[in-house]
C-alpha cells in the first residue's frame, strides 16, 4: 500500500463518531424542549375565587376593602353625630341627603365612584335619611322625563318640579402621603368628609378616616 495513503486513512475519524455527535445534540434538544415545556407550564395563570369580603392587599394601594371599611365606618359615625337627632326633632322628619364631590388628591389613581357608590349604599340602608340622586344622576332622569313628555302615554308622563331638595351634601377628599426607601414603601391616606346645611353652607359634622400601609418588597437570592 502507498504510504501517503495509509497515513491519510489512519487520520480520518471513526466511522460513528459522527453517528455519536448527532445522537448528543438530540439529547441536548430533547432536554432544552423540556426546560422548555417545564417554563411555558410554570408560568401559566392561576385564578383562584375569594369571598369578597375577604382583604386582599396585593400591591398596597387602595383597594375596595378600603373604600368599604371607610364608608361604613364614616357612615356610622356621622349618623351618630348629633347633627342628625337635631334636625329631626326641629322639622318632624328625616333629612334629605345628597352626595356630592369627591375628589381624589391621592398620589395614584383612585376609581372614586366606586367609593360614592359605597357611602350612598350606607346611608340609604341605614333608613335614618332620605338619600337622593346626585347631580349626574338627576340629569339622566332630568332627560327620561323629557322624553317621557314627547313619546310616552300621557296618564303614564312623570311631570317635572316635583323632585325632593337635599338639606344637606355630603362632599369630601381623599388624599395620601407616600415614604419610600430601600424596597419598604409606606403609605398614608386620610379621608376627610364634611356633612353641609345646603340653606346656609354651615358644616354640620366634619368627619375623618386615616389608613397607613407599610409595603416591603422581599428580594430573590439566586
Amino acid at each position: 500500500m502507498n504510504p501517503g495513503i495509509a497515513s491519510i486513512t489512519s487520520q480520518r475519524p471513526p466511522v460513528d463518531q459522527p453517528v455519536r455527535q448527532a445522537r448528543g445534540l438530540s439529547s441536548l434538544t430533547a432536554v432544552l424542549m423540556v426546560c422548555l415545556v417545564s417554563v411555558g407550564c410554570a408560568s401559566g395563570t392561576k385564578v383562584t375565587r375569594v369571598d369578597t369580603s375577604v382583604v386582599t392587599d396585593l400591591s398596597g394601594r387602595w383597594n375596595d376593602t378600603d373604600s368599604r371599611m371607610v364608608a361604613e365606618a364614616m357612615v356610622k359615625e356621622v349618623l351618630g353625630n348629633p347633627w342628625l337627632p337635631n334636625f329631626t326633632r326641629s322639622k318632624d322628619r328625616r333629612p334629605v341627603v345628597v352626595v356630592g364631590a369627591i375628589r381624589n388628591r391621592s398620589h395614584e389613581h383612585i376609581n372614586v365612584q366606586t367609593f360614592v357608590t359605597d357611602l350612598a349604599r350606607e346611608l340609604t340602608n341605614s333608613q335614618k335619611v332620605t338619600f337622593v340622586a346626585g347631580q349626574a344622576e338627576r340629569e339622566e332622569i332630568r332627560e327620561e322625563r323629557r322624553q317621557q313628555a314627547m313619546h310616552a302615554q300621557e296618564d303614564t308622563q312623570k311631570a317635572p318640579g316635583k323632585e325632593i331638595g337635599a338639606d344637606y351634601i355630603l362632599t369630601g377628599n381623599i388624599s395620601s402621603i407616600l415614604d419610600e426607601t430601600d424596597g419598604v414603601k409606606a403609605v398614608f391616606y386620610q379621608v376627610d368628609l364634611e356633612m353641609i346645611d345646603l340653606e346656609n353652607n354651615v358644616k354640620a359634622w366634619f368627619g375623618q378616616k386615616k389608613i397607613k400601609k407599610v409595603v416591603e418588597r422581599q428580594r430573590l437570592l439566586f
